[in-house]
């Protein structure tokens, strides 16, 4: 990914669902004003749900999600539609293609009960306007509109009607957060130095920094701070190169006692791991989830959950790290499950501990949905940052730029 791309994680997250055949890809295309989606007279030419990153004008930066038909059929149809669903957690706005000629059905209706369950936006887009004999279109979208409460648009992606109005709609239910949880910037003031770091991670493609090393350095140049990369082996000498005190200073997670041994305790310090825990997650409940470690018994099982898929090295840190961690930690016979990518998983509460990774493919929507799960069925959860800085004694140390945070480790009982 290059640098000047906004990442997937950043961008808003716009889901499309509908019947076989409503034209969800027609309205994709029409969107977006190029052939991005496969458009095809065949019902359930969509099979698994495709995500594509784009710039979508005026709305900005997007991933587009396109799904499966919700009146799937078969076995492999029942599947389909679970991973549709899957969707819902990651989506921040849904639209929900209805052929004009054929109204809401049922299954639309149970896709508008769940957005509203999980208080998500959501817009109905009747499509084939074109279709109709008469004009009388708009007081068939206002009373729809009044009978759903839900905001209501009739389009025509082949003649490309009421696509305007339709990215209209969409600006005006983003989420007013989506751009206000900043990863450093809200710690640091303009002029303040800032050192970041960044061992060359192996799993990194080659003559790359990892993704959350790229958005912490765009953060602090926003912020009109100074952004000072390094390595760990060069990090003393750099501090005392500075002309002055460092604000702060960023570790990758995986070298944390070296750099907490070689910065001075004056300079506060963290981890890009912590940030994104703070960025995308729930600061709290990952402090509460590696404090329940400690509270592990023999057999219980911990699920180790990614939100990517990628190649996995000899030491990779959530298939041989963090289990090697947590057995030293605890003395106990765990035992270790592991998801990545889109997937979660159906069974949470058989877990006595969910460690998650820093999020960074993932926007904060599908990672919040995630906390929500585990809180719902009771199971601590946990990040990559959190429970390594725990492990290693240094999350005290780690927390000193986040005080509130800092007193619930030292003072909420599990």
């Amino acid at each position: 990914m290059s640098m000047n791309e906004a990442p997937r994680g950043v961008r808003v997250h716009l889901a499309l669902f509908g019947k076989r055949n409503a034209g969800k890809s027609s309205v994709i295309n029409a969107l977006t004003g190029q052939e991005t989606a496969i458009v095809s007279e065949l019902k359930g030419t969509t099979t698994d749900p495709v995500f594509k990153s784009m710039e979508i004008l005026p709305i900005g930066p997007c991933v587009i999600i396109d799904t499966a038909g919700l009146d799937d059929v078969g076995e492999l149809g029942e599947l389909r539609i679970r991973k549709t669903l899957e969707v819902l957690d990651k989506t921040d706005v849904a639209l929900l293609i209805v052929d004009i000629q054929a109204g809401i059905s049922e299954e639309d209706r149970l896709i508008i009960s769940k957005f509203k369950e999980k208080k998500k936006p959501i817009i109905v887009a009747l499509n084939k306007l074109d279709t109709l004999k008469n004009d009388d279109y708009e007081k068939m979208t206002t009373q729809l509109q009044e009978a759903l409460k839900t905001p209501v648009v009739a389009v025509s992606a082949l003649k490309k009607q009421g696509i305007k109005e339709l990215k209209n709609a969409i600006i005006s239910v983003i989420p007013e957060d989506k751009d206000t949880f900043k990863i450093v910037g809200d710690l640091i003031n303009p002029g303040d130095f800032v050192v970041l770091v960044t061992p060359i991670d192996k799993a990194a493609p080659k003559g790359r920094l990892i993704l959350p090393q790229q958005q912490t350095i765009r953060d602090i140049l926003e912020s009109d701070a100074m952004a000072i990369v390094t390595k760990e082996y060069e990090l003393r000498e750099t501090l005392s190169n500075l002309a002055k005190k460092p604000k702060l200073v960023i570790t990758d997670s995986q070298v944390f006692l070296k750099v907490a041994a070689d910065t001075p305790k004056d300079i506060l310090m963290t981890s890009f791991s912590i940030l994104f825990a703070r960025q995308k997650g729930d600061l709290t409940e990952f402090i509460r989830g590696a404090k329940a470690i400690d509270q592990l018994k023999d057999g219980d099982k911990v699920l180790i959950a990614e939100g990517c898929t990628h190649h996995r090295q000899s030491d990779d840190i959530g298939s041989v790290k963090i289990p090697r961690w947590i057995r030293q930690r605890t003395g106990k016979q765990i035992e270790f499950d592991y998801s990545a990518g889109v997937t979660f998983t159906d069974d949470i509460k058989k877990y006595a501990l969910i460690v998650h990774c820093g999020a960074c493919m993932m926007n904060r929507t599908g990672m919040l949905s995630r906390v929500e799960r585990a809180n719902y069925f009771n199971v601590p959860i946990v990040n990559y940052g959190i429970l390594i800085a725990y492990v290693q004694g240094l999350l005290p140390r780690a927390l000193e730029p986040f005080p509130l945070a800092k007193m619930l480790l030292e003072e909420d009982p599990l």
